[in-house]
């Protein structure tokens, strides 16, 4: 019994190093991350397509778990006033930019500011910040005006980038060139980027956290055809990418395929709602009459099950299923019924021609996904029968977004918009009044005005009794849905896909938008 007990345990210890050792993190190589089109710049002041980019170079005050409680990254403690009206945050000492400078408490403050001046969610996030203080070079001291139980949540890289202040300083951050070869002091630095093709990053040898990262170079492949995607993840050619960038249809054979995991964890902040969002400018949609002839035409389950092959969840109201505390369960639909749709505009005066059309409508569509196209097709489909004519506009998405949000050119468009964390952070946007920014990409292009929903949301925003909030929320659901500025449609089902030879790509709520300090190669030849 004794010989055969220390055969035992001698085999134990024998055995754990053996595993310790086949879960160390191996060096080196390149990781192959696939992205849609190119985005209009590379550091996160806007949202569309640099989420998964600029966390890599710039970094945040914050990351966060599963859970979204907030870790360190950038500040390595944290306080918050009883009254929730001071934020005290000690930042990291011994950190630098990628071109050698020092970061400090001025450029975090700078930072917040000019995030608060010009990034679409940041001008709601930091609207109660009345200040930045500085007392030394690794103290950020924030004075709010109002609480904003949601900032603490806010401060990921993905969503609020920490930039430098004298690159920064006194230019334009959206035509800065650093906006486009950015210097950040994250785990990778910007290294080349050709215009349509491709984005190399190469690892920061001096990066803060001392052994990481352990890759060696990150290619972010811009490739615009679904179906090339799909080719480059089947063959390994691609390593990570978000699973919306995968046409529907080929979704089951590229899940099923040995060489690809799909990785639900780490996607909260993108949790949104697909939508037709009405400019309440043109002179049809401006008659509620005619919005809810259209809500009462559009039929969800189609969309769902169709257009989007079964994924996401049907909803009424803007706020996803995936934010719990937020969720509404008792919200009134819009049931697809024809005779009420008809009835509806020719009580709006638009009767039917001697072809059969009432009038015609442009419709824009984000053109991200094969989804968002095929939903434009469908609501063409549908709205036929009833009369509307509509006529489906195709174009990049740089030029789709001046249309909409700049030369306010459309009359409704298919678009998808993320509610991240908190629906303060990514809901308010659309529907508050003082939102309606020409210019600002993604904030309220319906022009939705309504005293009563402004008051609701100003007070959901500095709310600080949860249940309370969550009335809130549910009452101004409620108000929109009545007053249709934008028909919701589903929620976005999350995922990424990621290559078997990448391992520990998502430890957070990051996810592959993470900054993949983290994460290596099992096979880095």
């Amino acid at each position: 019994m004794t010989k055969r007990l220390l055969a035992f345990l001698f085999a134990l210890l024998t055995f754990v190093p053996l595993q310790l050792a086949a879960a160390e993190p191996v060096r080196g190589g390149t990781l192959n991350f696939l992205l849609g089109p190119q985005p209009a710049m590379l550091v996160a002041f806007t949202t569309d397509g640099v989420r998964s980019i600029s966390p890599k170079i710039t970094e945040g005050l914050l990351s966060y778990d599963f859970d979204l409680k907030p870790k360190p990254e950038l500040a390595t403690e944290w306080t918050i006033s009883p009254d929730g009206l001071t934020f005290t945050f000690k930042l990291r000492q011994g950190v630098k930019w990628h071109d050698g400078q020092p970061f400090t408490s001025a450029d975090a403050a700078f930072s917040i500011l000019l995030l608060k001046e010009i990034h679409p969610r940041g001008r709601i996030t930091f609207a109660n910040v009345a200040s930045a203080d500085t007392p030394d070079d690794h103290t950020l001291v924030l004075h709010l005006s109002k609480p904003a139980p949601y900032l603490i949540n806010a401060l990921a890289s993905q969503e609020s980038p920490i930039v430098p202040k004298h690159i920064y300083d006194g230019t334009k951050a959206d035509t800065n060139p650093a906006s486009n070869a950015p210097i950040g002091t994250g785990p990778f630095k910007f290294v080349e980027l050709v215009q349509g093709d491709h984005l190399i990053l190469e690892r920061n040898p001096d990066y803060w956290d001392t052994g990481k990262p352990y890759i060696d170079r990150i290619v972010f492949r811009f490739v615009p055809d679904s179906g090339a995607r799909s080719i480059a993840l089947e063959t390994g050619e691609a390593d990570v990418a978000d699973g919306n960038l995968v046409p529907l249809s080929e979704l089951d054979r590229i899940t099923a395929l040995p060489n690809i995991t799909v990785e639900k964890r780490g996607t909260i902040f993108n949790s949104g709602v697909k939508r037709l969002e009405f400019n309440l400018d043109n002179e049809y949609l401006k008659d509620i009459r005619v919005r809810q002839a259209i809500a009462h035409t559009i039929d969800k389950q189609v969309i769902r099950d169709v257009v989007w092959y079964g994924h996401g969840q049907i909803v009424s109201g803007p706020i996803s299923p995936d934010l719990v505390p937020f969720r509404a369960d008792d919200l009134p639909t819009y049931d697809v019924d024809l005779k009420k749709a008809e009835a509806l505009l020719d009580e709006a005066g638009y009767p039917r021609s001697a072809d059969g059309i009432r009038f015609h409508l442009p419709h824009e569509y984000r053109p991200a996904t094969d989804g968002d196209k095929r939903t434009a097709e469908y609501v063409k489909q549908a709205l036929a029968q009833v009369g509307i004519a509509v006529d489906v506009r195709t174009q990049d998405f740089p030029s789709y977004v001046k249309r909409v949000y700049t030369d306010r050119d459309f009359a409704f468009t298919t678009n998808s918009m993320t509610n991240t964390f908190d629906p303060t952070v990514g809901v308010q946007r659309l529907y508050w009044s003082k939102n309606f920014k020409p210019g600002v990409p993604f904030s309220n292009g319906a022009h939705y005005v309504n005293p009563e929903a402004d008051k609701l949301l100003e007070a959901a925003a500095v709310e600080i009794d949860p249940i309370k909030r969550k009335q809130l929320w549910g009452d101004l659901q409620k108000l929109v849905i009545a007053d249709l500025p934008d028909l919701n449609l589903i929620s976005d089902d999350n995922f990424a896909l990621i290559n078997k030879r990448v391992v520990d790509a998502v430890v957070d709520a990051g996810g592959i938008a993470g900054n993949l300090a983290s994460a290596y190669l099992a096979d880095p030849s």
